[in-house]
């Protein structure tokens, strides 16, 4: 470990912002713990969740609900490294983000059938298992498409207030008017535009520490009324059963937060990128940021592995059950490690170069 330490703080570039890959690691291990903490499948399987059972929970979903400090990251990498010709960097980016989306339908497509056929478990129950293990898609096809739109974004003005009034506008439709639900989905680029258009100015020096405070208070306060004061879901994640969800699609509500989460990114920039002056925590950090897609593409799928393996099912209703999944959250994450592996070693061999 040492070695690799070494060999990783050797081959940083001195220009790296190690602060906001630290950053981006936060929020991929925050949506991993986040994920793994609120998922459950009662007996059946059916997908439950203790949020459904224990609303007092929901403060953990402030936590660990971080998508909007990614979209924030992914805005400001996609402006760091925005090159011409456009065409070809667009290609790039999506033969990255897109090609791992493959491996993970073609395992799922495998793995239905055995727990179909195998395991002789019911069509209900296996997309029960399902849903939540390729939920994290919907994530990667909103980011790859404000990537593609990147260069037409760096043109935009007033983004970030357009998107906000875009968002709030659908929420008036949604629930004041009576709009039909699939006009609203509109949000679910709109919402997650705010966050990305903030990276993208963030990168281009447009964003200070002022800003970020601005950003975190007005953020936390708007937050505050419209959970408070409008009835806006306390969760910032989904609810198994609950009618409203501030993620689908993203409501104002959801976007607030992730404003005030912005503001917060902001301000811990700096001292994160100091922490990183110390090569273990820099050496975690970098390997985190290596595998970051391939963490949250499969992650879920780990975590279905585990539960099916050893018959997990149980009603998330009392508070025991949290400190159960805390128990077992070990072999997930040792279940991932391997998968990653497996992941890396494959990769590998297919790019490894013939011998003449």
């Amino acid at each position: 470990m040492s070695v690799l330490t070494d060999r990783i703080t050797r081959q940083t570039p001195a220009a790296r912002d190690r602060g906001v890959d630290a950053l981006r690691a936060l929020a991929i291990v925050g949506v991993v713990l986040g994920h793994w903490l609120v998922t459950a499948w009662e007996p059946g399987p059916w997908i439950s969740s203790p949020l459904a059972h224990q609303p007092g929970l929901a403060p953990l979903s402030w936590v660990l609900q971080t998508l909007a400090v990614f979209f924030l990251v992914g805005g400001f990498a996609a402006a760091r490294g925005l090159r011409e010709p456009y065409g070809d960097w667009v290609r790039g980016r999506m033969r990255r983000l897109l090609l791992p989306a493959a491996g993970l339908l073609a395992f799922w497509a495998v793995l239905a059938v055995a727990l179909l056929v195998v395991r002789r478990m019911s069509v209900p129950g296996v997309r029960a298992l399902a849903l939540p293990a390729v939920g994290p898609l919907w994530f990667l096809a909103v980011f790859a498409l404000l990537t593609a739109l990147t260069p037409l974004l760096v043109r935009l003005r007033y983004g970030v207030p357009l998107m906000l009034a875009v968002v709030a506008a659908a929420d008036v439709g949604r629930f004041a008017l009576g709009a039909p639900g699939w006009t609203t989905w509109v949000t679910t680029v709109a919402g997650w535009l705010v966050p990305y258009l903030l990276g993208m100015a963030w990168a281009r020096g447009r964003v200070s520490r002022r800003h970020g405070v601005l950003m975190l208070a007005g953020g936390a306060a708007a937050t505050a009324v419209l959970v408070g004061a409008l009835g806006y879901p306390a969760s910032m994640v989904g609810v198994t059963g609950q009618a409203v969800s501030n993620l689908s699609p993203p409501t104002l509500a959801a976007v607030t937060f992730g404003l005030a989460q912005c503001g917060l990114a902001v301000l811990v920039r700096e001292p994160l990128a100091r922490l990183m002056r110390h090569p273990p925590l820099w050496a975690a950090v970098a390997l985190t940021n290596l595998a970051a897609m391939r963490i949250f593409l499969w992650h879920q799928t780990a975590l279905v592995l585990v539960v099916v393996t050893f018959g997990l099912f149980a009603r998330p209703d009392r508070i025991e059950w949290i400190w159960n999944r805390l128990a077992w959250l070990p072999v997930a994450a040792l279940t991932l490690a391997a998968i990653l592996w497996g992941l890396g070693s494959a990769t590998r061999r297919i790019r490894r170069p013939r011998r003449p």
